[in-house]
């Protein structure tokens, strides 16, 4: 579950209660047609038999005949040959060739990741197929605009673009801050959807803390979904603080990277965290039903431990 696909999926269905009740086939309208329901947790998580875009090669690809395949094989052949056993032979090019061989090898995987976020934005790849055609249709158009104008934008003043997507950042923040304003007593009466669980307690925090510019360590509290959007408007407001960030240092610090003063607390905390994950699937296990633990989960979350420089 990437991001954006919860985020849509949350904005599309936090509006009605409805979208949380418990699943159903079908209701009726006031004017006696029955219309479909689909609640928020189906939306995020579609049963197998609907998960037809699971795999961008079965989506959009097809099998390769052996001609094809053999054709592939002499391509990379013929540039072994042609290129590297020519201009990087000898064991004094070793490392030469290990360095083109290196920058070679990971263009694909952003080209990969590139084009999948560009289908994603056109709806051809995880289309949230709730959405109304209007809504998709300029929300879609504006994004593949975007992408053209961040691309042409970083091309000639990085500077512009990282200013440029802070307004965006900051636009995004003051949304989700409304809708939190106006629709608290709501949003806190509603459950906190499993995905969002996933992506901001369970899952793995290494990546969470990688995306953080300052070193203060972040673990949002997710009780109901009012918690889930106060944790989405604050996951903005620290993506305009790296846009500011990135206007003016050349590397932006890592909490893992030792430059922080707080890392050996923050390094205990990930353990901690991982701890908590552990227990979490433990309670869950009829294996270890009822079993008692050393420790509760919220204290394991909650101890920050002094650490002595």
């Amino acid at each position: 579950m990437n991001r954006p696909l919860l985020i849509s999926c949350l904005l599309a269905s936090a509006g009605s209660i409805s979208a949380f009740a418990p699943p159903q086939s079908s209701t009726v309208s006031a004017i006696g047609h029955r219309r479909s329901i689909t609640p928020l947790f189906s939306a995020i998580v579609p049963p197998p038999e609907e998960r037809s875009d699971a795999n961008p090669s079965t989506k959009f690809g097809s099998p390769l005949s052996d001609g094809l395949k053999e054709a592939n094989r002499w391509s990379i052949g013929f540039l072994k040959g042609t290129i590297f056993d020519t201009f990087f032979a000898g064991e004094d090019r070793a490392y030469a060739r290990f360095y083109a061989l290196e920058t070679i090898a990971r263009v694909p995987y952003f080209s990969y990741l590139s084009v999948l976020h560009l289908y994603e934005t056109l709806g051809r790849w995880r289309r949230a197929k709730y959405l109304k055609f209007l809504d998709r249709f300029l929300a879609q158009h504006i994004a593949f605009g975007y992408y053209g104008v961040v691309i042409l934008s970083y091309l000639i003043n990085p500077i512009f673009a990282y200013n440029l997507n802070q307004d965006v950042e900051e636009h995004a923040f003051s949304t989700y801050d409304e809708y939190l304003r106006e629709n608290e007593e709501m949003l806190k009466g509603q459950p906190a959807p499993q995905a969002a669980i996933d992506y901001y307690i369970e899952g793995d925090m290494y990546m969470f803390d990688e995306f953080q510019t300052t070193c203060e360590m972040r673990r949002p509290k997710i009780e109901n979904l009012y918690d889930v959007f106060v944790a989405i408007r604050d996951d903005e407001a620290a993506h305009v603080e790296t846009m500011k960030a990135l206007q003016t240092e050349l590397d932006v610090a890592s909490i893992h990277d030792g430059e922080c003063e707080s890392t050996k607390m923050i390094n205990y905390c990930s353990l901690l965290n991982k701890l908590d994950c552990c227990l979490r699937c433990l309670s869950k296990s009829s294996a270890y039903e009822g079993a008692p633990t050393l420790f509760s989960i919220e204290t394991t979350t909650r101890y920050v431990p002094t650490v002595n420089n």
